[in-house]
């Protein structure tokens, strides 16, 4: 079967920025969620940084854009 591919762009996080907003409100109820990707790299959605409204947050508005890297999920043993 064919690996379906789509592309997804994210936000570029570094640890002390993922440290910065993790669990921040950035809009109403709306929180910051980073994440790792398949590169160990920690990013949030474009769609966080897009409805940010919170003033102390608004520099992820220009954080770098990367395509997302999904990590791979292990199989679940089947009982």
């Amino acid at each position: 079967m064919e690996e379906i591919h789509i592309k997804m762009e994210v936000r570029l996080l570094t640890l002390v920025e993922k440290e910065a907003i993790e669990g921040k409100q950035y809009a109403p109820s709306s929180y910051f969620n980073p994440i790792e990707d398949c590169n160990n790299n920690w990013i949030i959605s474009n769609q966080e940084c897009e409805n940010c409204v919170v003033t102390d947050y608004l520099w992820v508005k220009d954080l770098p854009i990367i395509e997302y890297c999904p990590k791979p999920v292990p199989p679940i043993d089947e009982l």
